[in-house]
């Protein structure tokens, strides 16, 4: 019987062979692990480095603001700063098509650098003008009297003040609000007091929107409306002098009456500038078109005044626009609206407020609804309240018409600084 084939196994060799082989695959794994790990410090460093090169751009971005209104005009040719590694570049470019040519518009780039890597970001700036506030004014008194913003009141836009807000009750701000003085007036049920805190529970409570900055840097106010003056002597404009009365037209004409004639259906001033001199303007109807009218004396409003295509319509395109800038008062005539009164368009008082006649007597009427802004010296009312009630005048519904930003009336006047209209990189 022959011996049966017997198969050794080394059982040490086989466990030895496997070592070797779970060796291999951890050393592939480990330098798989270690390429991973290097390429995700490699990507992070780049991230990192990006994020500096944008940051370092933004700076370039920030100083240029600052030399930009502090010379009034920007340098020539380009600002390098190889300490912190940016280069910027300015570009004055034309006025907007239909916009007002006082409204300069530069193009600023800066661009930020680490090594190879460069990031570019673009800043559009504009000289910035009083058109884009729903509310500017350099004190929030009349006379030496205290102004309220009440409980029926609404703005729904940018605010400032020269001085501090006086409230009462949960008056509605919709935009960011800015006060030079670093508290607000409340009314605390007839014991007013100071406070730099945003409500005064449980009589005053505002609702404030937005951002809120008390203590903001002040904004001078003109006291001439020089660019206006100006263009209504230039080519297109109009002048008159002695009081004059308008109607707008909505078919984009106005009838004008001075020193006892009367001009029907006349053609809007071709550069869109009217200005009054020696003398007060009466001015109601429905404008069609762009127009900014001024008056060295007082402009009056004797009733509504609106635009023919309504901007705040869905998918409308209405270039529709008014100014009206008074080196007096604009004053609100007595005899207008008794029950709900409207006023498109940016009202400026440079001496010295936007008020009703008479606006303490009469009784109780409507809603006055502004759309567009107010800017005035000195905070001039509408009406009065007692508690909760209205006693005389309007309630006030102001609403931000945002075109202004970008396309104010013609020749408003500006605020010698300048803003950012967009950026991007």
């Amino acid at each position: 019987m022959g011996n049966s084939g017997k198969i050794i196994i080394n059982k040490k060799g086989v466990a030895l062979i496997t070592a070797y082989m779970v060796i291999a695959v951890l050393l592939a794994f480990g330098g798989f692990v270690i390429d991973v790990s290097n390429s995700q410090n490699k990507t992070a460093n780049t991230f990192k480095r990006q994020a500096q090169v944008i940051n370092i751009a933004e700076a370039g971005l920030d100083q240029a603001l600052v030399t930009i209104r502090s010379l009034g005009t920007p340098p020539s040719g380009s600002i390098t700063n190889s300490t912190i590694g940016y280069i910027v570049t300015y570009t004055k470019l034309a006025p907007l098509v239909g916009g007002d040519p006082n409204m300069v518009r530069y193009k600023v780039q800066s661009t930020g650098t680490i090594g190879t890597i460069s990031q570019t970001i673009t800043n559009y700036l504009r000289t910035d003008n009083y058109a884009r506030y729903i509310w500017f004014t350099d004190g929030e008194n009349y006379q030496g009297t205290n102004v309220w913003f009440w409980d029926q009141d609404h703005l729904n836009g940018p605010t400032q003040t020269n001085g501090h807000f006086n409230i009462k009750g949960d008056p509605v701000f919709g935009g960011v609000v800015r006060s030079v003085d670093d508290y607000i007036r409340y009314y605390n049920n007839g014991n007013n007091i100071n406070s730099s805190n945003l409500s005064n529970p449980p009589h005053d409570l505002p609702d404030f929107q937005d951002a809120v900055t008390l203590g903001s840097d002040s904004i001078k106010m003109p006291t001439q409306a020089l660019n206006l003056r100006a263009a209504s002597t230039a080519a297109g404009g109009l002048r008159y002098t002695g009081n004059t009365t308008i109607l707008l037209n909505s078919n984009g004409t106005m009838n004008l009456t001075n020193s006892g004639h009367t001009y029907n259906n006349m053609s809007l001033p071709a550069n869109g500038a009217l200005f009054v001199n020696n003398g007060n303007l009466n001015i109601s109807g429905t404008l069609s078109g762009r127009l900014t009218v001024g008056a060295s004396g007082d402009i009056n409003v004797t009733n509504n005044i609106i635009y023919a295509y309504d901007p705040r319509l869905p998918g409308s395109t209405s270039t529709d626009t008014l100014g009206l800038i008074s080196e007096g008062d604009v004053m609100i005539d007595k005899d207008a609206s008794h029950t709900n009164l409207e006023i498109d368009a940016s009202i400026m008082a440079l001496n010295t407020s936007f008020m009703l006649e008479d606006w303490w007597e009469g009784g109780a009427r409507g809603t006055l609804s502004v759309f567009g802004g107010i800017i005035q010296k000195q905070r001039g009312p509408v009406g009065t309240f007692s508690g909760t009630t209205k006693v005389s005048g309007y309630s006030k519904n102001y609403n931000y018409d945002a075109r202004l930003l970008i396309y104010p009336p013609p020749f408003v006047p500006t605020t010698d600084d300048y803003i950012t209209i967009t950026w991007e990189n």
